[in-house]
């Protein structure tokens, strides 16, 4: 029977072809019997090739081939096709897969082919293991390279130098922090926890440990000003002092440079600053580690407030190490004061409480602004109120000078009487003050703390002088009263002698205390050494002051 024109067509396939698949299994295509479509128990490197086989071409578009002689398979039923799988038939032709191409299972290989194949397969096999175990074995061993020349120093990047240069205004935009500093090593160290806020500027401490000695107790400073309260009794365990300060016993300290108190002070202030600051050339980065869960870089730089005042550039391997996080926040600094006496800074980021300065260096943060009608209606009739109201019992209060003292002030005779004690051990001072006019004598310290009545003789003759030092122009203002309302500002309100209070500064480093009845219930003035000394003020009857002012009553005219 002559071929049909499928059988005559060229089969551009080996001959090694092994054919159709049997009827009723699926015509998948060359890949799926790649992937172990081949006859049960026999394996593919096994299969046998039917000699004399003749391929037939594959179908364009269709996952089977046609049965005939050629093939040498029986052909189905008289006229009749084989049934397709009809997974066979829902398969798209894959336009990837190559045509004329010899089968790749090894059925068409000669007799000796199969050997030389599994060796293959074996070899290829043998050299993937061993790639692998080169790569898990360099993964190990693997290790960064040195930081630096020295192995663990190097240069700041670009963007770790940025974060160096911006770390002191961060502090400034932070406000505060709370800090626990330890001066000196062992035995003879000096513990000090509290807070500083780098915005007022302003460090409150607790100062404790072995090495305090006379400076244990509590310390409020700002950048040119340092108190201290004393406390020998304190307990030598490091503690956050009181968020509200005791009110008593602060005492003005003025103290060396460069070293002690004052040098921990100037460091922490150091710290915080209003702009960025310039790259600094010899700072380097040291390593990573990790600070209370943050991680953070380790840099060596110099640090301003840690260099001697007109001294050289501190050489790096004493410049301090500050441990910085990926924002620019400090937390912690090691290094050495100027005095060469070892620091080590510990800051507690979230630890930021508002900090209340203790009078002496103006108390209570407000918020000040300008005053109103009715403040600037009770600042304008305030001398015509002093004047009314006669007189008042005074308490001088200087911890600038560790001063107190008592006395009066007589507004209707234009006079005040002080005695003054603490600038001199064993002696005290006599104040007769007239508006303008200041006298003073030197008395040993016996007796009771208010002014001798009647006053000595020696007072009352001395000649008068004008006002010299900060207390006597403290009371020489508390006799004239006054003040301008339009240059005045209302800081606070606040409380003194039970009574509410708006504090009002008439101009710079002058306020007082009024009451909402126009008295005044204290007067305060700032120093040259940016203290605050103040006279408390008790309205009421007081004695007959010596240079004050007699009334003389005239007798009415007769009609």
């Amino acid at each position: 029977m002559p071929a049909s024109p499928a059988d005559a067509a060229p089969t551009g396939r080996d001959p090694a072809d092994r054919g159709d698949p049997p009827a009723g299994t699926s015509g998948r295509s060359t890949g799926s019997r790649r992937r172990g479509a081949t006859p049960a128990g026999q394996s593919i490197l096994d299969a046998p090739t039917l000699p004399g086989a003749t391929a037939v071409p594959r179908e364009p578009g269709r996952g089977h081939r046609r049965a005939g002689a050629a093939t040498g398979r029986p052909a189905s039923a008289a006229g009749r096709r084989p049934r397709a799988d009809p997974a066979a038939a829902e398969r798209p032709a894959d336009p990837f897969e190559p045509t004329g191409v010899p089968e790749l299972d090894g059925t068409g290989d000669p007799p000796d082919r199969p050997n030389r194949r599994r060796a293959a397969l074996i070899a290829l096999a043998a050299a993937a293991t061993a790639s692998a175990a080169a790569l898990v074995a360099g993964l190990l061993s693997w290790s960064p390279e040195p930081a630096g020349p020295t192995g663990t120093a190097r240069p700041l990047t670009a963007a770790e130098a940025d974060r160096l240069a911006a770390l002191r205004v961060t502090n400034q935009r932070d406000v505060r922090a709370g800090v626990r500093v330890i001066v000196g090593e062992g035995g003879g160290r000096t513990e000090l926890v509290g807070w500083v806020d780098w915005a007022r500027p302003l460090v409150y401490l607790d100062v404790s440990g072995p090495g305090a000695g006379a400076e244990r107790g509590l310390v409020q400073a700002t950048a040119s000003t340092l108190l201290v309260r004393p406390d020998l009794t304190a307990t030598p365990a490091p503690a956050p002092p009181p968020l509200v300060p005791p009110g008593d016993r602060w005492r003005l300290r003025e103290l060396p440079a460069g070293r002690g108190l004052p040098a921990v002070r100037d460091l922490l202030l150091g710290l915080g600053a209003a702009r960025v600051d310039a790259a600094e050339p010899e700072a380097r980065w040291l390593r990573g580690e990790t600070v209370h869960g943050v991680p953070v870089d380790v840099f060596q730089a110099p640090l301003t407030a840690l260099r001697p005042a007109g001294g050289p550039s501190t050489p790096r391997d004493r410049q301090p190490r500050l441990w910085v996080d990926r924002d620019a926040r400090l937390h912690r600094l090691a290094g050495r004061l100027p005095d060469g006496t070892a620091v080590t800074v510990e800051l507690a980021r979230t630890d930021r409480p508002t900090l209340r300065p203790v009078d002496a260096l103006g108390g209570r943060p407000g918020l000040p602004r300008a005053v109103t009608d009715a403040e600037a209606d009770r600042l304008a009739r305030l001398p015509a109120r002093l004047r009314a109201a006669g007189g008042a019992d005074l308490t001088l209060s200087a911890p600038s000078a560790d001063l107190r003292g008592t006395g009066w002030v007589s507004w209707a005779g234009s006079a005040a009487y002080l005695s003054v004690e603490g600038d001199d051990p064993g002696r005290r001072t006599l104040l007769r003050a007239r508006p303008g006019d200041v006298a003073r004598l030197v008395l040993p310290a016996d007796g009771p703390a208010a002014p001798p009545l009647p006053a000595p003789a020696g007072l009352v003759r001395v000649a008068g002088r004008p006002p010299r030092d900060d207390v006597e122009r403290l009371l020489d203002t508390a006799l004239r009263g006054g003040g301008t309302a339009a240059a005045a500002v209302r800081i606070r309100d606040d409380r003194v002698a039970d009574r509410t209070v708006d504090v009002i500064e008439v101009r710079d480093g002058l306020r007082w205390w009024l009451d909402r009845g126009g008295l005044p219930r204290r007067l305060e003035l700032r120093t040259g050494q940016g203290v605050w000394i103040r006279l408390d003020l008790a309205p009421g009857r007081v004695p007959a002051l010596p240079g004050a002012e007699r009334t003389v009553s005239r007798p009415a005219k007769r009609p």
